[in-house]
């Protein structure tokens, strides 16, 4: 595909050569939808992966200094008590999901954990109370080591769980096997793991020869990198945006 959308693609109706598959599960999913559909391109989307909330009990507000989000999936596992605290996003979707659920008091570090790392050390005190880091399981330990180590107090709750998809989605299957389309495009390194698998137990490992594979992050294109794409391409940022400017 050319390496620019002309204006005329992105105002005309997608056609079935244009399919873009979006593999990340709601909410995030939608959002992205209507972006690519704006950039011309025919969205297919087909979750991998399930977000189910966990209800775990959580520190009082007046006992937390701050909330890290490294995703906008935690964002639904926080009480309303907690929404007058500060919160630090990982990412402007997180961020804005958060602004969305009523948090007053949200910024974005704009990258990876690396980053809300150095956010949090700029912006928090070590010792005005400890910071509260919901995620997912299996998440966040990197940067509540990265945290501890520079004198923070980190209190980390796993809030939500993503439960795998067991067979892939017609939606996805039909794209492969009819050739429709010309990007997948997958937002992490456990979606990209998931599409592998279940790509390789539908045995259409090589339907995804005429297929760009768009990934988030080093290790998700790591993941990706087992079956025959036309070619695996790292996002410049962790973020949706850089995701999106992949198809341009």
């Amino acid at each position: 595909m050319p390496a620019c959308v002309s204006t005329a693609r992105q105002t005309s109706s997608p056609d079935a050569a244009t399919g873009v598959l979006i593999t990340r599960p709601e909410p995030g999913a939608g959002e992205t939808a209507a972006r690519v559909l704006a950039l011309g391109y025919r969205p297919v989307v087909a979750p991998l992966l399930e977000i189910h909330v966990r209800p775990v009990p959580l520190p009082p507000s007046c006992c937390v200094q701050a909330i890290l989000a490294t995703s906008g999936s935690a964002i639904p596992a926080l009480p309303a008590s907690h929404r007058d605290l500060p919160l630090f996003a990982v990412g402007a979707a997180t961020a804005a999901r958060a602004r969305t659920a009523g948090f007053a008091s949200v910024t974005s570090a704009d990258g990876d954990s690396a980053a809300l790392a150095e956010l949090v050390g700029r912006s928090c005190e070590r010792s005005a109370g400890p910071l509260l880091l919901p995620c997912g399981r299996d998440q966040g330990q990197a940067l509540a080591s990265d945290l501890r180590a520079r004198g923070f107090s980190v209190i980390r709750r796993v809030v939500y769980a993503a439960a795998p998809a067991t067979v892939l989605p017609a939606t996805a299957r039909d794209a492969f096997t009819s050739g429709a389309l010309t990007a997948a495009m997958f937002f992490s390194a456990e979606t990209a793991r998931q599409c592998v698998r279940l790509l390789r137990a539908a045995r259409l490992r090589h339907a995804v020869s005429g297929v760009d594979a768009l990934a988030i992050s080093r290790p998700a294109a790591v993941a990706l990198e087992v079956l025959p794409w036309r070619r695996v391409r790292i996002a410049a940022q962790p973020n949706q945006d850089a995701m999106l400017a992949l198809l341009r």
